[in-house]
């Protein structure tokens, strides 16, 4: 498989309204850029998605991510609520995963459980077509 920079895509009209309703009206879901197909989200070991402020990186297809909901609040959580917020950063990243490893770092586990806690909204808007 060739390995490209990757591809921006624009999530699907209806996802997109159904994250606004989820994050409130302060969050900016227009503004995250997605990136399929991603580089530098393979060059992340066996990480699905790897965010940065802004951004997320996907090591397969925007369509996968986008019919995933569980995911999709998982990282749309990593930038809204925490890169956005200034929260996380690189370094602070860094430091709870040599602290506490991947799993139990507190950026992981606030993800986790904000997916966790919105799965079921998430699914009922998109089933409902808002």
């Amino acid at each position: 498989m060739r390995l490209r920079p990757g591809n921006e895509a624009a999530p699907p009209l209806l996802v997109r309204r159904s994250l606004e309703r989820i994050f409130g009206g302060s969050a900016r879901v227009d503004q995250v850029k997605v990136v399929e197909l991603s580089l530098f989200a393979r060059l992340h070991g066996r990480a699905i998605a790897t965010t940065r402020r802004r951004r997320i990186f996907l090591r397969g297809s925007a369509a996968e991510f986008f019919s995933d909901p569980v995911l999709m609040l998982h990282e749309y959580c990593h930038v809204l609520l925490q890169w956005e917020t200034g929260s996380l950063t690189t370094l602070r990243y860094l430091r709870e995963c040599l602290r506490r490893g991947y799993w139990n770092n507190r950026f992981e586990v606030e993800a986790r459980e904000f997916a966790r806690n919105h799965q079921f909204q998430l699914r009922e808007l998109l089933r409902q077509g808002m």
